[in-house]
């Protein structure tokens, strides 16, 4: 059927929602709308999708959120009983409709006699991750859009090591849900029956105080902490999700007692009045924060994502203003701060291995190999990450002390195997309170960190490219550019090119095989002046992802070289 055909079927469901069908008769009279909602079904793409709160194949909605859950029942029917009885663990955000997606998915994993352990409430992604691994799950499912706007909802999927699906069983996933004949009739089991029979069980506080258990071990050094702790004034904002669910506890008890939350953004809204998109990388985000920083003398706001997998900082500067630190600047604080203090408490080994995704900052993997320790680079999503704590774990030839995505996810304890807000939130308190305890702010001990190393400074921009033609056009720009094999950029020499997809590398004109990760839709440039710029398709959002890292003298030098070489890359995406 077209598009309009489709819209049609939708038209005549029976049990379409009231809202839904609100959205329809006001949305439908707009062929465009009809062609971009019905023309194709939503991509399911790094284990999960995203999508505007529409009706619609190509949207967020009930029925797709049905569609795709069936799929992964079908998935762990064919792996047997074994996986049925280990069942699925679900979590939801306070975006619109979350719960009832997440309800509505559980009935389903349910009609098919699969066990379901579902959250009494929002949860932060990163426990999700720890309960799958925790109650030995097949499998979880998170309902979350995590820092997007509020228009949107999404569901990821994950695997029985708590990290996203890996490829071959999220395909499958997706080809069941493609088999589905009528996703406005999907079965559904009955709550109380369920109940009953045991299959669906509720969890929350149980599960809570297990994962903040876990959270008790990331500190490293609490002598530090305990000394210094009570000269920080820390401002938190959850940013209306999931983050307050945990956060007064978390710093408690670690250590940080001084933690103030930012009222307007401590309430649960799906509306997110106080900015326009709740991700921690942009300073609007931070005005309610820094107008109570002010307030309190407060050097430091700490912000978490909807979700709570994102943690992003704003920090005083030397002339009273605050500044939004990069991921890629949280995590070189970081790294340099755990390596310091192993060094100092002679704990450093040489099997320690840091890991961060190829489109992330150099400056982390030069500090280590300073210190002398294992460096990773690994495919962008934290499934990856993952699988590299495994393989470790597996041939014991390391041991993971941190990894990092630049899209400000960070890991320390891999009782999660997804990024953790919560704890990158109590370990950049601790960074904080080692600044304090030698008389330096945060920026202090960034700017002692390019003294040493040089300074660097990048930048990720998301080009946009909606609409249902959005995928084709990514595809067809990135075919483009591997057959140009651009040999300047900016008017700067490329010396090497990566290429992911194709897994081959070109340096001074000659080509050889990339190895050692997997295919991936990403272009990666090297050249003269030591930049690196990458270009991505997202797998979860209509945009092309492009980044940019520079090192120059200066930091002004690098912000201004950084900008230039953007502007650049959003003209050869045109």
């Amino acid at each position: 059927m077209n598009a309009k055909e489709i819209f049609q079927t939708w038209q005549k469901a029976p049990n379409l929602p009231s809202y839904l069908q609100e959205q329809l008769e006001q949305l439908g009279q707009n062929p465009k709308w009809i062609e971009d909602a019905f023309g194709q079904d939503i991509n399911f793409g790094t284990a999960g999708m995203r999508g505007q709160l529409e009706p619609g194949t190509n949207r967020i909605n009930l029925f797709t959120v049905g569609r795709v859950t069936e799929g992964l029942a079908r998935l762990i029917d064919e792996k047997g009983a074994a996986a049925k009885k280990r069942g699925v663990v679900i979590s939801f955000d306070s975006r619109y409709h979350s719960r009832d997606f997440a309800e509505h998915a559980a009935l389903i994993l349910g009609a098919h006699g699969i066990h379901v352990y579902l959250f009494d409430d929002l949860r932060p992604t990163p426990e999700l991750s720890f309960a799958v691994r925790h109650l030995h799950a097949f499998s979880g499912i998170n309902i979350t859009a995590s820092h997007n706007a509020k228009q949107y909802n999404g569901y990821k999927v994950y695997g029985e090591d708590g990290a996203q699906m890996g490829p071959e069983d999220a395909e499958l996933v997706f080809n069941y849900a493609q088999k589905v004949a009528d996703i406005f009739n999907v079965k559904v089991g009955n709550v109380e029956h369920l109940r009953n029979e045991g299959l669906l069980q509720l969890i929350g506080e149980d599960l809570d105080e297990d994962y903040l258990a876990e959270l008790n071990k990331v500190n490293v050094n609490r002598a530090l902490i305990k000394r210094n702790a009570a000269k920080l004034t820390i401002i938190y904002t959850p940013l209306h999700g999931t983050g307050k669910m945990l956060y007064e506890r978390a710093f408690r008890q670690n250590g940080f007692t001084n933690v103030i939350p930012v009222p307007s953004q401590s309430i649960i809204d799906p509306e997110f009045p106080t900015t326009k998109k709740p991700n921690p990388e942009y300073r609007d985000v931070f005005t309610p924060g820094i107008k109570l920083a002010n307030k309190k003398k407060a050097d430091l706001i700490i912000a978490t994502d909807p979700d709570a997998d994102r943690m992003g900082a704003c920090v005083r500067t030397a002339n009273g203003d605050f500044q939004v630190l990069t991921g890629n600047q949280i995590a070189t604080l970081m790294i340099y701060y755990l390596l310091t203090n192993l060094k100092n408490e002679g704990k450093l080994r040489s099997d320690y291995e840091i890991i961060a995704s190829i489109v992330s900052s150099s400056m982390p993997f030069k500090i280590a190999r300073s210190f002398g320790i294992k460096t990773k680079s690994v495919l962008t999503g934290f499934k990856f990450i993952g699988e590299e704590i495994d393989r470790m774990n597996k041939e014991h030839d390391g041991k993971f002390l941190m990894g990092f995505e630049e899209s400000y996810g960070y890991l320390f304890k891999p009782f999660a195997r997804d990024k953790d807000a919560m704890q990158g939130a109590i370990m950049f308190a601790e960074v904080a309170s080692y600044c304090a305890s030698r008389g330096m702010t945060v920026l202090d001990g960034l700017n002692e960190i390019w003294q040493k190393y040089g300074t660097s400074y990048e930048i990720t921009r998301a080009i946009e490219m909606p609409g249902i033609g959005g995928q084709k056009k990514m595809t067809a720009l990135m075919a483009k550019l591997r057959s140009e094999h651009l040999d300047e950029i900016n008017g700067v020499k490329v010396v090497k090119i990566q290429d992911f997809l194709t897994q081959t590398e070109i340096s001074d004109g000659q080509k050889t095989p990339l190895v050692g990760l997997p295919k991936s839709d990403v272009l990666k440039y090297y050249l003269a002046d030591e930049t690196w710029l990458a270009l991505r398709p997202s797998g979860t959002e209509p945009v092309i992802k492009a980044y940019v890292g520079v090192n120059k003298p200066s930091i002004a030098l690098a912000e201004k070289a950084a900008q230039e070489y953007q502007e650049k890359l959003a003209q050869l995406l045109k």
